[in-house]
């Protein structure tokens, strides 16, 4: 079975009271250095990334971000007055630092790491395309960026250090990343990493043109939109769920921020305050469905960008209008352009997590521990979502459903990990994932050998 609803609660709610400590913690001191918004974004932004990306999780990973944040910094705040002064080389060089962000993802665990980095500071000139920082400042204008990226990632490391060190938060050990999946593939197709940068740089520049062209000065909605719903893309499935879940939750999000300004008057210490519930909000309930998190971030950026001065009900539409064509340029890249399919990348789980329980099983392993199991059952449960949604669109006409492998091998999760504590090894458990990694090649007789390696399992 899936993780149990009170730790689907309980343990997001923990990580999103920490992760907005950390954000209020950086947001006030970088508002003692540096007043205005642009800076204030930076920090607000910085803070919720590194805490969702855990970089501060080991010394080497600090002492990384130590040296790159920086030097990403004054990048960022570079492209920022490219965006501003010449909005077309701007574009181009945001495509660029995108595209390598994903692209050094395929090079091993230490270029992954320096790619989400770079990834930070560009998501932020969506939000407030032109960070600056105003005059008058403690520090040079020139230094705020940096002097934000590095108290973003003191707080956030403090904070989670605590949190680990009152058990509020699991400890590193049990957090450590997955082995890489191989980068090699057949013949002369690119790479994963290589596909997905591509498909965000086409689904990028199509958004600049498309917003440069059409909507002056709106135009970043719709490459916010277009870069979420390709960001972590699994597929051209994933994507076109959250194009779906994107809209939806957009759609209610602007609504409310738009009942919300009327109501409050948009007075800026109200505004403030209810950005950042909204963001507590999304960090919390993101782990229990995407469009939580589209909901409220629109809401977020929303508030922050404001309605005026036209009229909300005009600026509702012409919003959604923008959310819609960024999610279509999205959606028409990853189905396009060398697309990659997510049945793939799902038999790319399901054969991890065999992989584990075949380890884990392996009497000849010196250490059985079900963490790595059961971290990557979490994995598989994680993109699990789309084909769920999509089984019960086809259901009455599709006989194969890959959902139902996900829940199958999902319900092998308390059984397998019984017997790996209990240290045994039985034979027939064994034949049963030796089975089961055999017929991931025939997507027909998978679901067969699946529910035989539960029956083994339960028996």
């Amino acid at each position: 079975m899936a993780r149990s609803s009170g730790a689907a609660l309980i343990q997001p709610l923990v990580e999103a009271v920490v992760t907005m400590l950390a954000v209020l913690a950086t947001l006030l001191c970088t508002l003692k250095l540096s007043p205005g918004s642009g800076p204030a974004v930076l920090a607000v932004v910085l803070s919720l990334s590194l805490s969702r990306s855990h970089m501060d999780r080991d010394l080497r990973g600090r002492l990384e971000a130590v040296v790159v944040l920086p030097l990403v910094g004054f990048v960022a705040m570079g492209v920022g007055l490219l965006l501003r002064d010449t909005p077309w080389i701007g574009a181009l060089a945001f495509v660029v630092g995108i595209f390598l962000s994903i692209w050094l993802r395929g090079f091993g665990s230490m270029a992954r790491r320096a790619g989400h980095l770079i990834a930070l500071p560009f998501v932020t000139l969506l939000t407030v395309p032109h960070v600056h920082a105003s005059p008058g400042g403690a520090l040079p204008p020139v230094l705020v960026p940096v002097a934000v990226a590095l108290l973003s990632l003191l707080w956030v490391t403090m904070f989670h250090l605590l949190a680990r060190r009152l058990r509020l938060l699991p400890p590193v050990e049990t957090l450590e990343h997955a082995p890489a999946t191989p980068a090699q593939e057949g013949g002369m197709r690119p790479t994963a990493s290589t596909r997905m940068a591509i498909q965000m740089a086409v689904a990028l520049a199509l958004s600049f043109v498309v917003g440069y062209l059409c909507f002056a000065e709106r135009w970043a909605w719709i490459v916010l939109t277009a870069f979420i719903v390709n960001s972590g893309n699994r597929g051209r499935l994933d994507v076109a769920y959250k194009c779906g879940l994107r809209v939806l939750g957009a759609a209610a999000g602007t609504v409310l921020a738009m009942t919300l300004t009327i109501h409050t008057g948009a007075s800026p210490a109200m505004t403030g305050v209810l950005i950042l519930i909204a963001l507590f909000f999304g960090v919390w309930l993101r782990p229990l469905g995407y469009a939580w998190w589209a909901l409220f971030v629109t809401l977020a950026l929303a508030l922050l960008q404001g309605f005026e001065p036209q009229p909300p009900a005009m600026l509702l539409w012409l919003r959604l209008e923008e959310i819609v064509i960024g999610a279509m340029i999205g959606l028409a890249s990853a189905w396009c352009v060398l697309p990659v399919r997510s049945t793939d990348v799902l038999r790319r789980r399901l054969a991890d997590a065999l992989a584990a329980m075949a380890e884990a099983m392996d009497p000849a392993t010196a250490e059985r521990l079900p963490a790595r199991v059961a971290r990557a059952l979490d994995e598989l449960d994680d993109m699990a979502a789309p084909f769920r949604a999509a089984r019960r669109l086809t259901q009455r006409f599709r006989a194969l459903q890959p959902a139902d492998w996900v829940d199958t091998l999902l319900a092998c999760r308390a059984p397998a990990i019984d017997v790996i504590a209990r240290g045994e090894t039985p034979g027939r458990v064994r034949q049963a994932i030796g089975a089961a990694r055999k017929s991931l090649r025939r997507p027909d007789t998978l679901l067969p050998a699946l529910q035989q390696l539960r029956q083994t399992l339960d028996g």
